[in-house]
């Protein structure tokens, strides 16, 4: 009997000493280099660290688990193939969020590769101490659409607003941010100028503006000469745009992902797919019927889209997206298919 005290005694010494981590040195001899409890600097410097790998075409330099996925534009390949073996350089225009609840961080920034700047948007997964997930979207010159990369890389810096640091007392929930920005893609899938739900209004400050691949898409320069149909949507601020219904050729928005919540900056960092094409014809909601001529085949845009969100509206948006085959789905499991 008191053999089985003893046994039983050591036991819960023994699950004790593994709770509070006097077992630590042996627990923690299987993770990887990264500390367990990357904060925001820690998953910073993993950025310039994976950056730096990258122009070296040299992944090994990494702290890779044994079955690190990754991906560009949404195709797994090997690390090490693709943009890894043609890159020739860093950019000068940076931004990087840090989620270290969740240990992920993402980048959206300036690349260089043929001669040329381009553009890239980047996700990180942490566990156990390695890098378990990389997600890259690339979009070059010649993407589809409109882009003035070289300008942001002239160097262009983003604004300060996207680096300050809220108080904790006022930081938004993780959920409460994820909502902000899923209503961004709610309002404009099949935008009919309604409002979200038929609210008659969408989750913007009176001062939104959004840059796409580098080129301003809404609050840019006026057109000079105006268009010839009178509407000049991209130098519209947010809201207008969505009020107008222009956006009503985006039929639909799937595998919307919310990865990366940087509640310190209230910033959220999202992945979705657009598809359009397939209407391109609409009535805006002055009742002006309108034409995207351009949009009369079925396409889609691999999006990711950065969101800054103050006080529960979206302030500025920022997005790196490539052209896509119609409808593609994504290599990365879950997203919500916004229906």
């Amino acid at each position: 009997m008191r053999s089985t005290f003893v046994a039983l005694g050591a036991f819960a010494i023994v699950a004790a000493a593994a709770l509070t981590g006097y077992l630590a040195p042996h627990a923690q001899a299987a993770t990887g280099p990264i500390p367990l409890n990357c904060n925001r600097a820690c998953l910073e410097n993993l950025v310039d660290q994976y950056l730096t790998a990258l122009v070296a075409h040299d992944p090994k330099r990494l702290p890779l688990s044994a079955d690190v996925k990754y991906s560009e534009n949404d195709q797994l390949i090997d690390l090490g193939d693709g943009f890894w073996k043609t890159v020739e350089g860093r950019g000068k225009y940076t931004h990087i969020w840090a989620d270290p609840e969740f240990g992920q961080v993402a980048y959206m920034g300036t690349m260089r590769e043929a001669g040329a700047p381009m553009l890239m948007s980047l996700r990180l997964r942490v566990e156990l101490g390695r890098i378990t997930e990389i997600e890259t979207v690339l979009f070059k010159p010649g993407g589809g659409g409109p882009n003035s990369i070289a300008t942001m890389d002239a160097p262009f810096k983003p604004e300060d607003m996207w680096f300050k640091s809220i108080p904790p007392a006022q930081q938004m929930s993780r959920q409460e941010l994820i909502a902000v920005a899923d209503g961004y893609f709610t309002g404009l899938q099949k935008n009919d100028g309604k409002g979200i739900n038929g609210t008659g209004t969408y989750p913007f400050t009176d001062d939104c503006s959004r840059i796409e691949n580098g080129s301003y898409t809404a609050k840019a320069p006026p057109r000079n000469p105006p268009p010839a149909d009178g509407i000049d949507a991209f130098a519209m601020d947010c809201m207008g745009q969505f009020k107008l219904g222009y956006y009503f050729v985006v039929q639909s928005i799937h595998h919307r992902r919310y990865p990366v919540v940087d509640r310190e900056r209230g910033v959220v960092w999202s992945h979705a797919v657009f598809d359009q094409g397939t209407v391109n014809k609409g009535v805006l909601s002055t009742g002006k019927a309108y034409e995207f001529k351009g949009f009369n085949r079925p396409s889609s845009i691999l999006v990711t889209e950065a969101f800054l969100i103050e006080n529960g509206k979206i302030r500025r948006v920022e997005m790196v997206g490539p052209s896509a085959q119609y409808h593609m789905n994504s290599a990365w499991p879950g997203g919500l298919s916004g229906n």
